[in-house]
């Protein structure tokens, strides 16, 4: 994404190109907010007089090929006429694979598209060289459920999305914990990059047996991967259990690694009340540790469930807070399908005309524009009656649809011990709210939209039922054994408009800053993979000592030798020495 100057500022001027990108990326992102989800332009067979690309040579019989566009969530990488494949089986995934790896091909898994960071394809011109996609999720969709084991389990292929592994897990009266709020990703897609939601044990919660207040990475109790056998000088299948050293790298795997079988452990279902509050001040809601009222962490404490959306330039947050409540309470509204907010998935008249009117350059619209947000929120709310809804998990924990206003985002987690939950939020807001400040100061509003917080335990493996389970190396959330005190993750994101002027020199100094600030004996943090960070002053994903030296670091710091970032790095060379499963960001931050 381009760097632009601020609005009105005669002495720098963007360059036509800076300025098309920045219009045609907004462009985009206004197009795929107004319709159900970002729909492929074509699909062209090898036969097909339309295609542009050479032909993948000899490609596997009996395995659907064809070009297709790939477009990620935030329309931030959009190629068209990638080769793609639809495998019927895992043994047909092997036999693209094996091609892949004669031919000098890269074999990239595509789900949903529902990730920011470009994990599975550059950004790039049409016809990108030998590199196929393998969608999983045409026919890797099985799913099996085990209610007699102990814990309950459910086995799924890697191209179920996880709206329809969650209804199939309600129907035989099991969830999770916490979710991902979207329903349109892959379950391999989320456990790739350790997908998460927002929970710990309220005061006096027991935990369900068979669930983690971690990551969906930590359900995992055995997984089924594409691996190299040098023995019989091919790639194969292999089945790991969660007890395996080897599986330690692979139950976070950045998309390093192909995974076409999980079995997860679940728990029985719980029914939720969520309470929305929009009238509680952020002055009040983020205040300094030690405050009284209604602070964040004072419902953490009541609830464990929570979340708090924020929108620039207006006072009082969105505040969600989930409680799990066996019997209906008397002023809720019972709700029996997910999707509760209809108001944030589609985009209102006024909200397009602003951002439109922001994309065409009147920057300074940017306050406007965060008010609206909040106002619709406010009346939507009640409206519709979604103040206060009450029903089984899945339907209270799935929320946001395709057709919400698709933006870019920062996305780190703040490892901490639970007590300052509240000290390491109002340090974030605080200086959030005064670099906002100092660039509106100058004319410029790199962020246009919200600021969300929630909070999840980490992934302890003394939540899974095995003995000896190992614990995910890459995720963002593995504790750190040095400081058993630690017992929480607090995700920040920061959302905005892709391409929108300074964006990325905000979000650099936003992330220098908590890099400096949650360290020492208080605090540490790491990347959220899905979401951007490595940030330079024009582009994300790209600050060398971030990705070479700052995140290792942060996987090796409190970890054993030979448990730790180069372990997992050296299995995962191992599994695939080909590097069949990697691309140019995955080059560059796992060697």
């Amino acid at each position: 994404m381009a760097h632009l100057p601020a609005e009105g500022n005669p002495d720098e001027q963007p360059s036509g190109m800076a300025r098309r990108q920045f219009l045609g990326g907004a462009a985009r992102l206004a197009a795929a907010g107004a319709v159900a989800g970002w729909v492929p332009v074509f699909r062209a067979t090898p036969a097909s007089a339309q295609t542009t690309c050479a032909t993948p040579p000899n490609f596997p019989a009996g395995i659907a090929l064809f070009q297709q566009a790939f477009e990620n969530w935030s329309g931030e990488v959009a190629v068209d006429q990638v080769w793609t494949c639809t495998p019927a089986t895992p043994a047909d995934v092997v036999a693209v694979v094996n091609w892949a790896n004669a031919n000098g091909y890269r074999a990239r898994p595509r789900g949903m598209m529902h990730n920011w960071s470009p994990l599975t394809l550059a950004p790039g011109a049409a016809c990108p060289p030998k590199i196929i996609l393998i969608d999983t999720t045409e026919h890797l969709t099985a799913v099996s459920i085990n209610t007699t084991s102990t814990p309950k389990r459910v086995t799924a292929q890697t191209g179920v999305t996880m709206d329809a592994l969650l209804t199939a897990l309600e129907g035989s009266g099991l969830g999770f914990t916490a979710t991902p709020a979207p329903g349109d990703l892959t379950l391999g897609g989320a456990l790739a990059i350790d997908g998460h939601g927002t929970a710990i044990p309220a005061t006096g919660e027991t935990p369900v047996p068979g669930t983690t207040y971690g990551s969906l990475s930590n359900q995992i109790l055995s997984l089924t991967a594409v691996v190299w056998d040098s023995a019989a000088n091919q790639y194969v299948l292999r089945t790991f259990q969660r007890t395996d050293p080897g599986c330690a790298a692979l139950l976070t795997h950045l998309g390093r690694a192909f995974i076409t079988e999980v079995t997860l452990q679940v728990g029985t279902n719980q029914r939720l009340r969520c309470q929305s509050w929009f009238d509680i001040p952020a002055t009040e809601m983020f205040a300094p540790q030690g405050s009284s009222g209604r602070t964040f962490a004072s419902y953490v404490e009541s609830a464990g469930r929570v979340e708090a959306i924020w929108f620039p330039f207006t006072p009082n947050p969105w505040l969600k807070v989930w409680s799990v409540k066996p019997s209906k309470p008397l002023f809720s509204r019972t709700v029996t399908s997910p999707y509760n907010y209809p108001f944030s998935d589609n985009l209102s008249p006024e909200l397009s005309d602003l951002m439109s009117q922001i994309i065409g350059g009147n920057v300074g619209l940017t306050p406007s524009f965060g008010q609206l947000q909040y106002n619709i929120v406010a009346a939507g709310l009640v409206l519709t009656l979604s103040y206060d809804l009450w029903g089984w998990s899945k339907n209270l924990l799935l929320y946001v649809k395709p057709t919400t206003l698709r933006v870019t985002a920062n996305g780190y987690a703040v490892l901490t011990n639970r007590a300052n939950i509240q000290r390491a939020i109002s340090e974030f807001t605080n200086y959030y709210q005064a670099r906002v400040a100092a660039y509106q100061a100058q004319g410029q509003y790199p962020m246009n939209g919200p600021v969300e917080l929630r909070v999840t335990g980490l992934d302890q493996t003394a939540d899974v039922g095995v003995s000896g389970a190992q614990s995910p190396q890459l995720s963002a959330v593995r504790p750190r054994p040095d400081h058993p005190e630690w017992d929480v993750a607090i995700w920040f994101d920061i959302l905005t408009i892709p391409g929108t002027p300074y964006a990325e020199q905000f979000y650099r100094e936003i992330e220098q800053w908590m890099f400096s600030n949650y360290s020492g004996s208080y605090a540490t943090i790491r990347p959220e993979w899905s979401k951007g960070w490595g940030y330079t002053n024009t582009a994300t994903w790209a600050d060398g000592t971030i990705l070479g030296t700052t995140i290792p670091n942060a996987y090796r710091a409190g970890q054993p030798v030979g448990n730790n970032w180069d372990t997992a790095r050296a299995t995962l060379n191992q599994y695939d020495p080909h590097r069949v499963f990697s691309s140019p960001l995955l080059d560059a931050l796992l060697p």
